[in-house]
């Protein structure tokens, strides 16, 4: 365990075992840091401060306990993503996750049931049974058809835990099981990154909870990615409403529908634009002039913005972290120390909070 989470946090830091070693303090060999690595040799104390102070990470991070793996990791990263952004991501979410798991374990906070039943398939072959699946899912929790005013708490209501990271731009989130350690029930996890803007942010929950409930498609013309983007699309906007809402066929629409839309939704405006193309509202040839025209520049640059102190922005955020750890603070299960840590806030503003 030691020497997997070493090696990701030199992956992280971008170092070589010289590297590193140059950096450590007390010093030590690149040949020590190999059998640290290799589970070979264990550091001393002193060597494990040093070594957690130049990776930049804690020492909770290093000497976990409480994540063995990280299993069936689907990024949404860009083409220039290096390994290093990979390992970094990991060792984020790995960190967030040792603290959020612990605050679980001292509160005693029974495992979850199994949110998605029967529902997850191995393969899907068409896009009309993506749209059936998200239809079904949105029944199995019993969301009826109306918007989702948080993708955020409906998830981790579920027990799916959600933790928002400050990514670097190529990375807009990711999707795992996480396989925990001495036999514990493993959980899953979706992460997005707090630099994307609301509209984007629903989305790609919507797109890493996709890929929690399908593993593969069937049918060569349609792509993994592409798969879970119309899961996504279908379970934040269901047909039926959409339909009552637009109408069951346009021959235009003006732009301030689609922006109405979009903020009805919460979702981009491409992403408004190409669910009434899948729907049948709008003829897939004006979609596609769309895109050519005057909705180019919406998949970079987002019309009408969603702000975040405004609508769905106020709530698309992930708070059951912070509740459990005011929690176990508030039944002096954990030392305001210990809260400050996991909440990455001062001591003094944890004690400000504490007397109110």
């Amino acid at each position: 365990m030691f020497g997997q989470r070493l090696r990701l946090a030199r992956k992280k830091a971008g170092l070589s075992m010289q590297g590193l070693a140059d950096r450590t303090s007390p010093r030590i060999t690149a040949q020590a840091i190999s059998k640290y690595e290799a589970d070979k040799m264990n550091p001393s104390s002193s060597v494990l401060v040093g070594l957690s102070k130049a990776l930049g990470v804690s020492l909770d991070f290093l000497m976990g306990g409480q994540v063995e793996e990280l299993v069936g990791v689907e990024f949404r990263k860009h083409s220039s993503t290096s390994a290093r952004d990979r390992a970094h991501a990991e060792a984020i979410v790995i960190e967030r996750l040792e603290d959020y798991l612990a605050i679980e374990d001292i509160l005693e906070i029974a495992p979850p049931d199994d949110p998605f039943g029967d529902l997850v398939r191995d393969v899907v072959e068409s896009y009309e049974e993506l749209d059936l699946l998200a239809r079904e899912l949105r029944r199995h929790w019993k969301l009826g058809n109306d918007p989702i005013p948080s993708m955020s708490r409906l998830l981790e209501d579920k027990g799916i835990k959600v933790i928002e990271a400050d990514f670097a731009e190529r990375f807009d989130g990711l999707a795992c099981e996480v396989r925990r350690s001495e036999g514990r029930s493993s959980t899953d996890v979706v992460v997005v990154s707090s630099r994307t803007n609301v509209e984007r942010r629903r989305f790609n929950l919507a797109h890493e909870l996709a890929h929690r409930v399908i593993r593969a498609t069937g049918n060569s013309a349609i792509k993994l990615e592409k798969a879970m983007n119309r899961f996504a699309g279908a379970f934040l906007i269901p047909t039926d409403h959409l339909i009552e809402e637009a109408g069951p066929s346009r021959s235009g629409m003006t732009y301030m529908e689609i922006m109405r839309l979009k903020r009805l939704y919460g979702v981009s405006a491409a992403a408004m634009l190409m669910r009434l193309g899948q729907v049948g509202i709008l003829p897939q040839s004006m979609i596609d002039y769309a895109f050519r025209t005057y909705a180019r520049r919406w998949r970079t640059s987002e019309p009408d913005e969603i702000r975040d102190d405004e609508g769905f922005g106020a709530f698309e955020h992930p708070q059951r972290f912070e509740r459990l750890v005011w929690r176990a603070l508030g039944e002096e299960l954990i030392s305001p120390v210990r809260a400050a840590q996991m909440l990455h806030l001062s001591l003094s503003t944890v004690e400000e909070n504490i007397r109110g």
